[in-house]
């Protein structure tokens, strides 16, 4: 009897750890499943026009909200834009002169209405794709600089969309082969792509991959820089922060992120962002063999009537445009050449508000909490198991 009781009290024990165990599970699950915030996608290419633009596509995508709205704007007049411009209306349109649009001349032929529901705007210009002879190995982009290509001179296919998706191609006239490609996507809820480096995004941002592929270099040991301007009205991205983790769960090997973000007089409260890791790939298929780390400067002030010039879009949505403008330059000394591939690729999100936070995901979290707890219950078992047998163990005298 003693020996069923210590059975059935380990059983019991047992059974509770169980529980125990799924219990902790299924809190670490339920913490990250609630509900995100969703909107409501429409896409449109060219809106308003009754023909296909001479200089270049532009698509809107418009993100309702339950109170506000998102629009987003990527161009293809002069070097590739992407605006966004949000709205405390649910009903705000954009607004587009296309005979002035297309002029490039003037200010306010692209509009959004009512002009008084804007809340916040920003965009980001791709503006010159630089090329440097690193015959030392040293990473050093300070000097052998190649003439830049101006990405305003490249042409540009037409728009291909797909869903929620754009692709963009290009390529110099001085190009042999090759070209130069930035996708963008957009998004109803929160979630990550599929393929590395999985940024985590909401739908409060949507996305850009940039790659060259195929492009002769001008030198055997050639490494590129891209040449990025934000703009903005009063509050432009000006500060870029680099945050480090300790979890690399969803970009092996990196364990930093980096925030170029507009925010009001310095202040932590953040308006906007652009958003990405310091890593890019050599092959179109990411793999942790193929990553390749980059780095950024620091932004500096830049002419925004330059920056006009160069952007149908910027041209014809800001009157007075404040720039801020940055490198983004791939690969460290050490790492592989561009030739070795011929191929690089980046991605980074453009968004409102603050930048989306990794977390631990629930199957690490669960990993984490069986790893912690198991010791502890194995004791109170250990213990509760040895509690038992004593007291069936012990003499009882007969009365």
């Amino acid at each position: 009897m003693a020996a069923t009781a210590k059975r059935r009290s380990c059983g019991v024990s047992s059974s509770s750890s169980l529980v125990f165990l799924f219990s902790v599970f299924s809190l670490c699950q339920s913490s990250f499943s609630g509900e995100t915030s969703r909107r409501n996608l429409t896409v449109e290419l060219n809106p308003g026009s009754s023909s296909l633009p001479s200089g270049g596509d532009l698509l809107h995508v418009r993100a309702v909200g339950v109170n506000d709205t998102l629009h987003f704007l990527f161009c293809s007049q002069g070097a590739p834009t992407l605006l966004l411009v949000h709205t405390n209306s649910s009903s705000s349109t954009v607004e587009v002169n296309w005979p002035q649009f297309e002029a490039r001349n003037i200010s306010g032929s692209l509009k959004v209405e009512p002009a008084s529901s804007i809340l916040y705007s920003s965009a980001v210009v791709f503006s010159r794709l630089l090329e440097y002879d690193d015959m030392n190995d040293t990473a050093d982009p300070t000097s052998d600089l190649f003439p830049p290509y101006e990405l305003q001179d490249f042409t540009w296919s037409r728009l291909n969309l797909s869903g929620l998706s754009a692709l963009l191609c290009g390529a110099a006239k001085t190009f042999s082969n090759g070209s130069l490609c930035l996708q963008l996507s957009a998004f109803e809820s929160e979630g990550r792509d599929q393929s590395w480096p999985r940024l985590l995004h909401t739908a409060n941002s949507s996305q850009l991959r940039v790659w060259l592929d195929g492009v002769s270099p001008r030198a055997p040991r050639s490494r590129f820089l891209l040449e990025l301007q934000a703009v903005g009205g009063t509050y432009p991205l000006s500060r870029v922060e680099v945050h480090r983790s300790i979890d690399d769960e969803f970009t092996p090997s990196i364990f930093k992120v980096s925030q170029w973000v507009s925010s009001v007089n310095g202040s932590s409260d953040v308006l906007g962002f652009l958003q990405w890791k310091p890593v890019s790939y050599r092959r179109p298929d990411p793999a942790l063999e193929f990553a390749t780390p980059c780095r950024h400067s620091d932004p500096q002030p830049q002419s925004g009537e330059e920056v006009a010039a160069a952007s149908g879009l910027i041209r014809a949505f800001y009157a007075e445009p404040q720039t801020f403008g940055l490198n983004v330059s791939f690969g460290l000394a050490g790492e592989p050449f561009y030739n070795s591939t011929k191929f690089f690729s980046w991605t980074v999100l453009l968004g409102a508000g603050s930048p989306p936070v990794d977390s631990f995901s629930p199957l690490v979290l669960a990993v984490m909490a069986v790893g912690l707890g198991t010791p502890m219950i194995l004791l109170l078992l250990g213990g509760v198991c040895v509690c038992v047998r004593k007291r069936a163990t012990a003499y009882e005298p007969i009365n």
